[in-house]
């Protein structure tokens, strides 16, 4: 756990407080992926809605999850994986929002292995991908729909693209932020699939607490959240700014301009978030990763809190 304190967020960390500030720790690290919370920080929205935010980083966010229902965090913003597992084991937290999906999720192949031009000629490959994730979900997903099976290798995430450089597998299903370095790594013999069908939601959660007792607080972090998503709709270039900014120049707005064409921006809260998340934990209770009992759309949504966010943003919320 790591507590941030770059540039870009230096002036959401030091600037002056009212005295009835409300603190809000919130898990969260700058990535290219959620632009709402980096406007939000530049223009001060947080401030304005009487929060004092503390930004601490995880490593991944199923860390930020764990340290939320263990009481170390108030909000935590993840894919919407570690959300299915967390609903079947029983734990107690609420899905408050979705800042934003990713549709260009991906099936790498190293052409000196053979080309692969549809998902039918994946069967017999040696397909690595990290076992128990949301990517090994994508992955059956794909060779279910073809009909096809495959000899799926699991692989820790850094491990997966030089073991496909390597010719040690034919295919790999990495994370997205191990696109670009197997393009780089593999050169000409790069590759991809695309099969649509899935897209990585980036959500936020929260704790009962938040949404109990502290329920005002998170109705006003999600205000915040709520106006910063307008500017961004309104301004795309100025939201990428914000976010290379937070990213201290890890990426450019050029960079971040070609990433978002895979990526539906946009503050909201729906069924197929939902749904998605009840095959997801079918899926998880098929693989025997977690012992349980199904988990329905009926029961996922008790796992959502739409409130604070339809309070600020009505028409962001479409949920029975």
């Amino acid at each position: 756990m790591t507590h941030l304190s770059t540039l870009a967020l230096a002036a959401a960390l030091l600037a002056p407080l009212a005295a009835s500030a409300e603190e809000l720790t919130f898990a969260w690290t700058p990535n290219p992926q959620t632009p709402q919370v980096d406007v939000a920080i530049q223009n001060g929205y947080f401030e304005e809605a009487g929060l004092d935010i503390e930004f601490v980083a995880f490593r991944t966010g199923r860390e930020g999850f764990e340290a939320m229902i263990g009481g170390q965090v108030d909000v935590t913003f993840m894919a919407e994986f570690p959300a299915a597992v967390g609903a079947l084991t029983g734990q107690e937290f609420a899905v408050i929002g979705d800042l934003a999906r990713f549709t260009g999720s991906r099936v790498i192949v190293n052409t000196a292995s053979g080309a692969v031009t549809s998902p039918a000629e994946l069967a017999g490959k040696k397909i690595g991908t990290t076992i128990g994730t949301n990517v090994n979900f994508y992955l059956d997903e794909i060779l279910a729909e073809a009909g096809v099976e495959a000899e799926v290798i699991g692989a820790a995430p850094p491990d997966l693209v030089p073991a496909l450089a390597r010719g040690d597998l034919d295919a790999i299903v990495p994370f997205p932020t191990f696109y670009g370095a197997a393009a780089n790594t593999l050169g000409e013999d790069y590759a991809e699939l695309r099969v649509p069908g899935y897209e990585v939601h980036y959500i936020l959660a929260a704790s009962p607490e938040m949404t109990g007792d502290r329920s005002a607080t998170l109705e006003a972090f999600m205000a915040a959240l709520a106006k910063a998503d307008a500017d961004v709709k309104a301004d795309p270039a100025a939201a990428m700014e914000a976010v290379s900014a937070s990213m201290q120049g890890a990426m450019s707005p050029e960079a971040l301009a070609t990433m978002w064409q895979d990526v539906d921006v946009g503050l909201k809260l729906d069924t197929a978030l939902a749904d998605l998340l009840v095959a997801e934990a079918d899926w998880v209770l098929s693989k025997g990763v977690v012992r349980g009992e199904a988990v329905d759309r009926a029961e996922m949504l008790t796992h959502f809190a739409p409130a604070p966010l339809e309070k600020a943003a009505p028409e962001a919320v479409d949920l029975p």
